[in-house]
């Protein structure tokens, strides 16, 4: 870079640090001479490294200071030395000791335990321990011990400036419990490059030059006499993560675009349903496993809710018991209301393309409903598996459609998500007939991979719930499986592990 280039190139916290580098180098000075805040001052000191005018260091050093109980020790000796100046005179208890030294139960048994490893107390097992002092603890007694000493000293402490002794003496002291700890203090420093100390000979004044233009600038005339600073845009700045959606949220709202586009509204729903709605409503059996404590989460309070009215609730009852008129036999069982009143989490958004349906009347047919929510199933967490997770809801009522329509819209929406193959085979549900898997072809592993059910809804649902018998297609998809390929997650539950890093790195959700 030209030099006249560099000098125009400088900001003014640049300009000021510059001129305090021909006398000072460490970090500390150059934030006192200068009277900037330190992250001015280092920041002006990364731009000058970044034009080569000079070169950062930094070193670090550990540094022994004393703890709590290493204040307290220094003051009135360690706990092993009052110890046994509490039983120079005679034996005594440890209940007494205490007493007599103030030491607490730690501090005891620390006692104990450095004091019968240096001979210096006998014991003796009554009902209560007998601690007397012995020959080598009368000769301990009258010496000042390593750690006594090590403590006397002035503290901080360079670590590496240990003598052996010292060094010893740090090491035992340290076993216990807040005496001593170490601190690490880093030391910055800065030095001219030969770039720069040709730089620092310049007279240069912030003032010779404009950084940025003001009215008044501009009215007074003030930038015919002097240059522009330049901005060198190839610099090192700071890098800032703005806010941004969830990638996975990122995912939805694409998703949604996609049914919106092609002509659907969207159906919303509270996430707490009774019985009723997430299971009777679609000809769920009441004895179906689904509906154990294994596989659904039941409220506990409040525990039941409102049924819908009795018109409505009496067409389920005879669906589920002897089929109603839709020409099937029901489950031959007897319904119960109460079970029906029971609160949940829901198990899948069909139940909101059940409670969409039920307020349909022919003169608003044909009609294409579509949800993309949470849904909640008792599973155990693993890394294909987890217990709130997205599911893709869609539903069109029209007398007119087919199963070929079904797999338009299928094969349609999974283009859209990045598969431009998909399939449905013969599958089973308890609400549609006939049911379908709906599957794709994975692009990189070249393997097809299951993504949901399909189907058309069955007379027992849609009779009761419209009043009329009228095709619904309907399909449920996870939504995981269909977003992990493109950010290439293999473990499910990285979905949802709120790492920040993560988040910021998330590529995002576009097709």
């Amino acid at each position: 870079m030209e030099m006249e280039k560099l000098i125009f190139s400088l900001t003014r916290m640049e300009i000021k640090v510059l001129s305090i580098l021909k006398d000072n180098s460490s970090f500390e000075s150059v934030v006192k001479a200068s009277g900037l805040k330190e992250i001015e001052a280092m920041r002006a000191l990364q731009w000058l490294e970044n034009k080569d005018v000079v070169k950062l260091n930094q070193t670090s050093e550990e540094f022994i200071i004393l703890d709590k109980n290493g204040k307290k020790y220094k003051k009135n000796d360690l706990p092993e030395k009052r110890f046994l100046k509490a039983i120079q005179k005679k034996e005594k208890k440890i209940s007494e000791i205490k007493k007599d030294t103030d030491l607490d139960k730690n501090e005891i048994n620390i006692s104990i335990g450095v004091l019968r490893k240096k001979a210096a107390i006998d014991i003796k097992k009554e009902k209560e321990l007998v601690v007397s002092i012995t020959e080598q603890g009368k000769k301990i007694l009258g010496k000042v011990s390593l750690e006594e000493k090590f403590l006397k000293k002035d503290f901080p402490i360079k670590l590496s400036e240990l003598e052996p002794e010292e060094k010893f003496a740090y090491e035992e002291l340290k076993k216990r419990k807040d005496i001593l700890s170490v601190e690490e203090v880093k030391h910055k420093s800065a030095e001219l490059t030969s770039l720069g100390k040709k730089l620092a000979k310049k007279d240069i004044k912030p003032e010779d030059f404009i950084e940025k233009l003001t009215p008044d600038t501009i009215r007074k005339g003030k930038y015919k006499e002097k240059k522009f600073r330049r901005y060198d845009v190839s610099i090192n700045v700071p890098e800032i993560h703005g806010a941004r959606r969830h990638f996975t949220k990122q995912a939805v709202e694409y998703i949604k675009r996609i049914w919106l586009d092609l002509g659907f509204k969207e159906m919303t729903g509270n996430l707490v349903q009774t019985g009723f709605w997430d299971l009777d409503s679609l000809f769920v059996p009441q004895d179906h496993p689904a509906r154990d404590m294994q596989d659904t989460f039941y409220i506990k309070d409040p525990s039941k809710g409102k049924l819908p009215d009795k018109k409505l609730l009496k067409k389920i009852k005879n669906t589920h018991e002897n089929g109603w008129s839709t020409g099937s036999l029901g489950w031959q069982s007897e319904y119960d209301t109460e079970t029906a009143k029971e609160n949940l989490l829901r198990t899948h958004t069909t139940v909101l393309s059940a409670q969409t349906i039920n307020k349909l009347k022919k003169q608003d047919l044909p009609a294409k409903f579509f949800s993309v929510g949470k849904v909640f199933r008792n599973e155990t967490l693993d890394w294909k598996h987890l217990f709130e997770f997205y599911q893709v809801e869609g539903i069109v009522v029209d007398p007119d459609v087919t199963m070929r329509h079904l797999i338009g819209y299928l094969k349609d929406f999974f283009k859209k998500m990045g598969f431009p193959d998909a399939r449905v085979r013969p599958g089973h549900f308890p609400y549609t007939e006939p049911s379908m898997e709906v599957e794709v072809f994975h692009p990189i592993k070249k393997e097809w991979m299951e993504m949901g059910g399909s189907g058309i809804f069955r007379p027992e649902v849609t009779k009761p719930l419209m009043g009329f018998e009228c095709p619904v297609l309907a399909w449920g998809l996870g939504m995981g499986r269909t977003i992990t390929e493109y950010w290439d997650i293999h473990d499910i539950r990285e979905l949802y592990k709120n790492d920040l890093k993560q988040l910021r790195d998330m590529k995002i959700f576009l097709k």
